[in-house]
This record gives structure tokens, C-alpha cells and sequence, in this order.
């Protein structure tokens, strides 16, 4: 039945081994062989199935040719086979729309049962993940006053809180664009999928589907685009790469929220530029209070739209008297008033970073989540009200 099926079908074979195949269970295929750079660009016009051999590369050679063919636009059915296979590597690998892993040893009989799988299985249409119809895309900037003031926990609650709200499969994203010492993929216990060398290849070229090759799934809802830490990462990424990633994202998805990077980047004023939202979070000290005034007056004349940032208040605690400012005090040296305070529970925060993922997951009861919850759904409700208001205009 193989030999019926792969008759004159085009195999391109990634690895030494592959080619004694081409005499077994690959008979009747046109087979050719090649190394991991024919990854790049391949397309059904230059094969029917890859196969490819993971014992024949080192784990950062296979996971790089892999992470190219993800970003093909419509790679053909993949087949990974070997002994030592990579989790990471097959990760990626089977987010392609065709895709299956053997585990060597095996018989003729079972390669053949694979390819026969992959050769039959239909393709999905090509935009799998489209901005969900008739919603209005909504992005959110968070960013830090100073550093430690836990912009990156309150991110990873606001987008938690969004799914909540939203109910809907990929209807939220979480970016960290703090790339040389992001936190968020640790925070979620999370893999990091962005690798920045591709996307910085794919920056004129970046489309839905590619988007998801950057992508680490948390929930049905809910995707994750981080980067391994890397403190060259700012100067090696071109703006354009980063504003193409926001653009795509805000196409493909229904809310973006984005962990900003504290210090101006080349890109950071387009991208606060074209968010709905900033939100600036300082902690209730001094210092912070200021950094956090200076920082949102810096951002209001960049951006220079008439639209203030929000100022967030974070680790507020319940205490009456105490040596931290209140909240008039706060807003005096704001010298505006604070949009929201969050209460401090370093239990809950603690353990929800132990254990990986939201404090909602793993202290539901605790007043973060209670306090996130009331800031998203004021300003998601004044977002809707707005976008009444503009239809009701037009």
C-alpha cells in the first residue's frame, strides 16, 4: 500500500541514514537527500514529505533547522525519526499543520504506517489562527517604574483576567519584550519559543502562520511569545522585526498585552504608539513615585496623542499607619491620580512563581487576583464604551 501511495512522490531525506530507505519502505519515492539548510524556505513545490534524521545533527543545529521550517509558509508532511529526540525540537515540530515523531528503533513496517498517515492526513486551511471576526483587536503596554516593581506579575494577571473574560480559544497573548532578561516564560513555567535570529530574518515576511511558530501555548486561550534571555538581544533584533511581531499580533489575536522594557529602545515609541493602553507600575515609595511621574510624563509627550498612561499602584498594603505613603500622599507626588492599586501578598506571589503560572491558578482567593480582576474590568468596560460611542458616531 506505501509503495502505491509514495509512487514517483518526492522524498527529500534530512540525514546520512535516510537514503537506504529509498530501497525498503520508501520504495517507489523519488528520494533525495540533503543537509538541514534545504529546511529553509522548502515548500510542496520542492517535496511531497520530508523525513528527517535527528541522530545525524547536534541538539542547536536540528532545533535551528526545525525552527526555520516552522516558519515556511506550507511546509510538507514532516516526518522526524531517531533515537534521541529533543523535546524542545518536537515541540516546535508538531505546531506544523502535518507533522509526526518515530522513535528509532523501528521496523519497516512501522515508518511505513507513519508515512502512510502523513501522506493521507489533510492539510488545514492556511489561516489557522485569524483575529477572531467582527473584534476589535486591544492592546496593552506594561511597564515598570523602577525595576522589581512587578509589571511582569500584574502582565501575566491582566492577561489571565482577559481570558477570564473573553472565554474564546487564542484570544489573548502575553509578549515579553524584555529581551535580554525577560522573566515571563519563568514565571509561567513556560519554554521560550521566540528565537530572535528567526524573527529577525522574518521581518518582512511574517504572516499568522509564521506568528505561531514563535508562540508557546499555555492554555487553549492563551499563547506566550518570549525569548531566551540574551543581553545582546536590543542590539541584534531590527525595530522592524519587533513592530511587525506587535502588528501581526494585534491581527491574530483578540487582546495583546505587552511587557515593555523599562529603558527606551529604538522601537519602544511606535509600538507604546499604537497601544490602547499604557499602564506604568510603581511601588509606594518614593523613589518609585517619582520614577513612575517622570516615566509617564516622558511616554505622554512621545507618543504625543493627548493620551496619558495609567499609572498602577502595586503591592499596596492593607495596613492603616505604616512607614509607606498613603494613597493621597502617593498622588501628590504622582501629581495625578493613580488608576488602581494592587495589594501586596508576597505568599501568594511567591508561590505562584515557585509552581509556574498565574496567582489566579494557584491562590485564586488572594487580593492580587481580586484587585487585577477590578482594574481589567474597568478598563476593558471603558474600552467597550468607546468603541459604542465611535459606531454610534459613525
Amino acid at each position: 500500500m506505501t509503495a502505491k501511495l509514495l509512487a514517483g512522490r518526492r522524498v527529500l531525506a534530512i540525514g546520512s541514514a535516510l537514503p537506504d530507505l529509498a530501497q525498503g519502505p520508501l520504495e517507489g519515492a523519488i528520494v533525495t537527500t540533503g543537509g538541514l539548510d534545504r529546511l529553509i524556505g522548502v515548500g510542496a513545490a520542492d517535496a511531497d514529505l520530508l523525513i528527517i534524521e535527528a541522530d545525524s545533527w547536534g541538539g542547536a543545529a536540528l532545533a535551528a533547522g526545525v525552527q526555520a521550517l516552522a516558519l515556511c509558509a506550507a511546509p510538507p508532511p514532516v516526518l522526524l525519526v531517531g533515537a534521541n529526540l529533543p523535546t524542545a525540537v518536537v515541540r516546535t515540530l508538531l505546531r506544523l499543520e502535518r507533522s509526526d515523531v518515530l522513535e528509532a528503533p523501528f521496523s519497516n513496517e512501522n515508518l511505513a504506517a507513519a508515512v502512510a498517515h502523513l501522506m493521507t492526513a489533510r492539510a488545514a486551511p492556511a489561516a489557522a489562527a485569524p483575529a477572531p471576526s467582527g473584534d476589535i483587536a486591544r492592546c496593552w503596554a506594561v511597564t515598570g517604574a523602577v525595576g522589581g516593581s512587578g509589571a511582569t506579575t500584574i502582565a501575566i494577571e491582566i492577561a489571565n483576567q482577559l481570558c477570564v473574560r473573553t472565554g474564546k480559544d487564542k484570544s489573548v497573548c502575553l509578549i515579553d519584550l524584555n529581551l535580554a532578561d525577560g522573566s515571563a516564560a519563568a514565571y509561567l513555567g513556560a519554554s521560550p519559543a521566540m528565537r530572535l535570529p528567526d524573527l529577525a530574518r522574518a521581518a518582512d515576511t511574517l504572516d499568522h502562520s509564521m506568528l505561531q511558530a514563535f508562540a508557546t501555548p499555555l492554555t487553549k486561550q492563551f499563547d506566550l511569545f518570549s525569548a531566551a534571555r540574551d543581553p545582546q538581544a536590543f542590539e541584534s533584533i531590527p525595530p522592524e522585526a519587533i513592530l511587525r511581531l506587535l502588528e501581526v499580533a494585534c491581527e491574530t489575536y483578540q487582546w495583546v498585552i505587552v511587557d515593555m522594557p523599562r529603558h527606551r529602545r529604538a522601537w519602544s515609541v511606535q509600538a507604546l504608539s499604537g497601544c490602547d493602553e499604557v499602564l506604568v507600575i510603581s511601588e509606594l515609595t518614593v523613589p518609585a513615585l517619582l520614577a513612575a511621574r517622570s516615566l509617564s510624563d516622558e511616554i505622554e509627550r512621545a507618543i504625543g496623542s493627548g493620551r496619558k498612561p495609567r499609572i498602577v499602584l502595586n503591592r499596596v498594603a492593607g495596613r492603616m499607619f505604616g512607614p509607606a505613603p498613603s494613597l493621597a500622599e502617593a498622588e501628590r507626588a504622582l501629581q495625578r491620580k493613580a488608576e488602581g492599586g494592587v495589594s501586596s501578598d508576597w505568599e501568594a506571589a511567591a508561590a505562584s512563581v515557585n509552581l509556574g503560572g498565574p496567582i489566579a491558578t494557584h491562590r485564586p482567593k488572594s487580593k492580587i487576583v481580586k484587585d487585577v480582576q477590578q482594574l481589567v474590568e474597568r478598563l476593558a468596560g471603558e474600552a467597550a464604551q468607546r468603541d459604542g460611542q465611535t459606531t454610534r458616531a459613525a
